[in-house]
């Protein structure tokens, strides 16, 4: 009959306790990581051009109690976009809405995650009564994110084309 201190999975256990230990004691400390500096003018080019005369199209779902909704098909359109200073930008997009199309200027902080840019949008009322937040990644030509209402909000994910679309 085996005894219970060196059955299998006691040996394992010790073993790899054993064996953690040992990495610990060896491991230099982690670095902290970089922080980023900022933005180059050529990724601040990259960006302009990626969104200049540029359309969004892609899907969204809502997000109610922890649950994804079904997915829907959009696009948005943008016409121009412009550094105003710092991490301060402004979208020109024209968007859908009642009916219609719209030109609206959105006022956007962009931050930098290495060379990917990250549209930062904070209770901004865009024409209406309601107020919009949002965190969308741009990286290559997809886009990618997160956006909220006061009663509702969710994911979205798509390609970027530039041009007439």
């Amino acid at each position: 009959m085996k005894s219970p201190q060196h059955s299998p999975l006691r040996i394992l256990t010790t073993v790899m306790a054993g064996l953690a230990a040992c990495l610990w004691m060896t491991t230099a400390p982690a670095e902290e990581p970089a922080k980023s500096a900022g933005s180059t003018p050529e990724q601040e080019a990259k960006f302009i051009a990626t969104l200049t005369n540029a359309t969004l199209k892609g899907r969204w779902c809502g997000v109610k109690d922890g649950n994804l909704g079904p997915e829907k098909e959009d696009s948005y359109t943008i016409v121009s976009v412009t550094k105003l200073g710092g991490d301060k930008w402004l979208i020109n997009a024209r968007l859908p809405y009642g009916g219609k199309e719209i030109d609206l200027p959105i006022p956007a902080q962009v931050k930098w995650a290495g060379d990917t840019p990250i549209l930062v949008l904070d209770n901004i009322s865009m024409g209406t009564p309601r107020a919009y937040s949002a965190r969308v990644m741009i990286y290559e030509k997809t886009y990618s994110g997160w956006w909220a209402a006061p009663d509702h909000g969710g994911l979205l994910s798509g390609v970027i084309v530039n041009g007439k679309n």
